[in-house]
């Protein structure tokens, strides 16, 4: 059987390679074959500009750090066969200062896959065949559907944002930017049993974040800012646009908190830091996660999240490089998922 293997060679452009199942298992590590996975912001800032806030790649790269896989090979551990695994993507070394505090996301030897912040760079999971540590490998439930469990990742990331925003059951919450981020923390918020308005520029995403959870929906343009102003408890700016960074600062009660899940490109803005004075806002970033994966793992085994609703189109892993292109455009209100050879559509 001939497995594939995505590579970015070029800024837009995606490599098909033919894998082979029998080189030998690293240690601690256990093979396995691609169940799902998904497409993140990430991704296609390296496969628009083969560069992502400032990393730039040096070599060809498999994409891809959101995924859940099948045991093929346990490789002497406890994993089983045939298992269906969510794979955390954070390889961090366990002994550094962080990793001693549980801040895995801020190792300072960290390995992540798909990415330039790690040197030489690792392949990531949009590829059929995939050799993991199995201390990154979390099985699940059976019945789990893949196509939802290889949102764990990015539903982690939300989460994380959540907790760095102090949201909690009763409060009031905005979230701008109804990408894929913003809609799982939209739904990851409405499941803490907070009341959660939605922010964004295209009515169609603004729809969905009503399905995602969202107990009302704003489009930008349409609205005055000022009904806004200190209305909210916490803000998540999953957007990644100064204008809406400004808008969740004026939409901040006193003593306010803003977290910041979205990726924000360098670049000269201006920001209406003298709100920040003002109300005593706190700001606070979010950057992947540490024990929320688990947290986001079991939220899936649960079943308390319409992840059909979340999912914007799905395709074969060969076709990655037109499901990064329909991303690209801006028209998918959702996740976009890849799934792998032994997946069905």
């Amino acid at each position: 059987m001939s497995y594939t293997q995505t590579r970015l060679i070029a800024a837009q452009r995606i490599e098909l390679a033919e894998q082979t199942a029998d080189t030998p298992i690293v240690n601690g590590h256990a093979r396995l074959r691609l169940a799902a996975a998904s497409l993140c912001g990430t991704d296609l800032h390296y496969y628009t500009h083969f560069a992502n806030a400032g990393f730039q790649l040096q070599n060809p790269v498999t994409l891809g750090h959101e995924a859940c896989a099948w045991v093929v090979d346990p490789n002497g551990s406890d994993l089983v066969a045939g298992q269906l695994v969510a794979l955390n993507p954070i390889m961090n070394c366990q002994e550094c200062a962080a990793c001693l505090r549980g801040e895995e996301n801020l190792c300072s030897a960290k390995r992540f896959p798909g990415s330039a912040t790690t040197v030489p760079h690792l392949d990531g999971f949009f590829r059929d065949v995939i050799d993991h540590p199995v201390r990154c490998c979390r099985p699940v439930a059976e019945g789990v559907d893949p196509r939802h469990l290889t949102f764990a990742e990015p539903l982690a990331c939300a989460l994380h944002s959540l907790n760095k925003g102090g949201v909690a059951e009763g409060q009031s919450v905005l979230v701008t930017g109804c990408g894929p981020m913003g809609l799982l923390a939209i739904a990851g918020a409405a499941a803490r049993g907070t009341c959660v308005t939605a922010l964004d520029l295209r009515p169609g995403a603004v729809e969905v974040a009503l399905k995602a959870g969202a107990k009302a929906g704003l489009v930008a343009g349409q609205f005055d800012e000022a009904d806004l102003e200190r209305k909210f408890d916490v803000v998540i700016e999953a957007s990644g646009a100064i204008p809406a960074f400004n808008t969740g600062l004026k939409a901040l009660r006193q003593k306010g908190r803003l977290s910041i899940l979205s990726n924000i490109q360098p670049r000269d803005a201006q920001v209406m830091l003298h709100l920040v004075m003002l109300k005593e806002i706190e700001i606070v970033g979010s950057f992947q996660f540490n024990a929320e994966f688990e947290e986001a793992v079991q939220l899936v085994e649960a079943g308390r999240i319409n992840f059909d609703a979340l999912t914007a189109a799905t395709y074969r892993l060969a076709d990655a490089g037109a499901a990064l292109d329909e991303m690209a455009a801006g028209k998918a209100f959702g996740k976009i998922v890849l799934l792998g050879a032994s997946s069905q559509i």
